[in-house]
C-alpha cells in the first residue's frame, strides 16, 4: 500500500473500535477534523471509500472491513513493540485505564489502590465504575474486571476468584419484627431491597437454587437501589431483604450488623476475571499493574 503510512492506519483502526470520528479524536487526543483528513487521504491512497457515512453512525464498506480485518493484528502489534521499546527507560509511566463493578473495586481494588499508586508514582491510573460490560477498545480501557471467562475475540482473561455466591441478608431487627423465611416460598411475605442496573435501566431479577435447579423468585419492594452500599445500608437499617456478592458482606455479617438469610438456597456464580487485549500486557505499565493485583490477591 505505497503512500500509507502507520499514523493512517491507527486513526482508521481507532475509528472503527470508537464508532465515530469525534470519539477516534478523543481517544488519540487529536482534533475530529485531523481525524477526518487523515481518513480522506488514507481513502484517496487506496481509491476506494473506507465508509459509508451517515448522520448517525459510520459503517465500514466491504474494501473498509477488509483493510480492518488485515491490519488489526499488525498495527497492535506494532503499537505494543513501539511500547516496549520505549518502556526501557528505568521507571514504569503513563496512564492504565481499568473498567469494574463498584463491588469489585470495593472488595479487590480499593485495598490496593494506595499501596500501587505509592509504588509507581509515574503511573496515571484511572479507574471507571461501570456495571455494564465494556467493550476495552472502543472505551479506551486498557483492563477490566467482570464475571465469566467468556471473552471477545483477541482478549485474555487471568481468574482473580474462584465461583461466588449471591448472599440474602437482612438486620437482626428486620428479622425479630418480619420473622426469618425458611423456605424460598416464605420471601412472599417480606419485601426486598431492589437493584436496578444503571445501563440497562432494569431490575436484577432474584434467582436462588434449589435441588440444582434455578428458581426465580418475585417478591414485594421495599425500596430500589443501583449502588451496592446503598443496598448494604439500607440492609442494616432494616428496611428490608437485601441481596449481593457475599464476600461485601462478610464483614457485616461477622460483626452481627447483617444476618444471612436461606443461604442453603444461594446462588452460585462464575469467579472475577481479569481481561485485556492480547497485546496490552506487553506494555511495561500496564504489565506491573497486573503483576501488583494478581500478587496481592494471592497473598
Amino acid at each position: 500500500m505505497r503512500g500509507t503510512s502507520y499514523k493512517q492506519l491507527m486513526v482508521f483502526q481507532t475509528i472503527v473500535e470508537c464508532g465515530s470520528i469525534r470519539a477516534a479524536a478523543r481517544k488519540l487526543s487529536i482534533t475530529a477534523p485531523t481525524v477526518s483528513q487523515t481518513l480522506k487521504t488514507l481513502e484517496q491512497h487506496l481509491g476506494l471509500p473506507l465508509f459509508l457515512r451517515s448522520t448517525r453512525r459510520l459503517e465500514l464498506t466491504e474494501a473498509g472491513q477488509l483493510l480492518y480485518d488485515n491490519t488489526t493484528a499488525a498495527v497492535s502489534a506494532l503499537n505494543a513493540a513501539l511500547e516496549s521499546v520505549h518502556d526501557l527507560r528505568s521507571e514504569p509511566s503513563g496512564k492504565v485505564r481499568i473498567t469494574l463493578p463498584r463491588f469489585v473495586y470495593q472488595w479487590l481494588l480499593r485495598p490496593i489502590v494506595a499501596d500501587f499508586c505509592r509504588c509507581y508514582p509515574q503511573i496515571e491510573l484511572e479507574i471507571s465504575i461501570a456495571d455494564a460490560t465494556v467493550n476495552l477498545l472502543a472505551a479506551g480501557m486498557d483492563l477490566g474486571i467482570r464475571f465469566g471467562d467468556k471473552l471477545e475475540a483477541g482478549m485474555v482473561a487471568r481468574a482473580l476468584t474462584g465461583s461466588l455466591q449471591e448472599a440474602l441478608f437482612a438486620s437482626p431487627d428486620y428479622l425479630q419484627r418480619h420473622g426469618t423465611p425458611n423456605t424460598p416460598e416464605d420471601l412472599e411475605h417480606h419485601r426486598q431491597i431492589q437493584y436496578r442496573f444503571i445501563t440497562a435501566n432494569q431490575l436484577a431479577p432474584l434467582q436462588l437454587l434449589r435441588d440444582g435447579q434455578r428458581l426465580e423468585v418475585t417478591m414485594p419492594t421495599a425500596l430500589i437501589v443501583n449502588d451496592t452500599d446503598v443496598m448494604v445500608d439500607a440492609a442494616e437499617q432494616g428496611l428490608g431483604i437485601g441481596r449481593i456478592i457475599e464476600p461485601i458482606v462478610a464483614e457485616a455479617f461477622e460483626h452481627g450488623r447483617l444476618v444471612p438469610v436461606l443461604k442453603a438456597y444461594w446462588m452460585t456464580y462464575p469467579g472475577l476475571y481479569l481481561f485485556y487485549p492480547q497485546n496490552s500486557q506487553k506494555a511495561r505499565r500496564v504489565r506491573v499493574f497486573i503483576d501488583f493485583l494478581l500478587e496481592r490477591l494471592s497473598e
